[in-house]
């Protein structure tokens, strides 16, 4: 994993350079997930259940599978975007189905436009026995100018 850059603040504001468009940023990387495919408004992502990634019954921690699920979304609508497209998330809704004990979780994602600058995304979240354990939907904006303004 990269270390942050000795010249960046502790606590931002950070400048994030990827490799790809579609690739994971310091976030994802921290998660381990895994981009397997990204193509035509579609995405499917893997991670695996660490340790640190418990709640205190031993299961999962929700937030991890809706990181998983936002991010799979993201990459959704990446491959329908032009490189450097600023958006992000306005909304979001999870539904827990089923606890994770162990293993790898994929998240299944899809997205579409509503309208000129806003994307609607749904994804599911499944463990290693294909049992979907997370239903997620959400909203994301498109950003009026090429480059986010810094608030000052």
């Amino acid at each position: 994993m990269d270390q942050q850059d000795e010249n960046q603040p502790e606590t931002g504001p950070y400048q994030i350079v990827l490799p790809e468009w579609i690739s994971c940023a310091p976030f994802e990387r921290l998660l381990g997930m895994d981009i397997v495919a990204a193509k035509d408004g579609r995405a499917i992502l893997s991670m695996p259940f660490r340790y640190e990634f418990a709640q205190g019954a031993g299961l999962m921690h929700g937030g991890a599978l809706v990181s998983l699920a936002d991010t799979a979304v993201v990459m959704a609508i990446k491959s329908m975007l032009p490189e450097n497209t600023h958006f992000a998330t306005i909304r979001l809704e999870s539904e827990f189905l089923h606890p994770v004990r162990q293993g790898i979780v994929t998240a299944k994602a899809e997205a579409g436009f509503n309208g000129e600058r806003t994307i609607n995304g749904e994804a599911t979240v499944f463990d290693e026995t294909d049992r979907a354990v997370l239903s997620f939907r959400s909203t994301f904006k498109v950003a009026k100018q090429p480059k986010i303004r810094s608030v000052d």
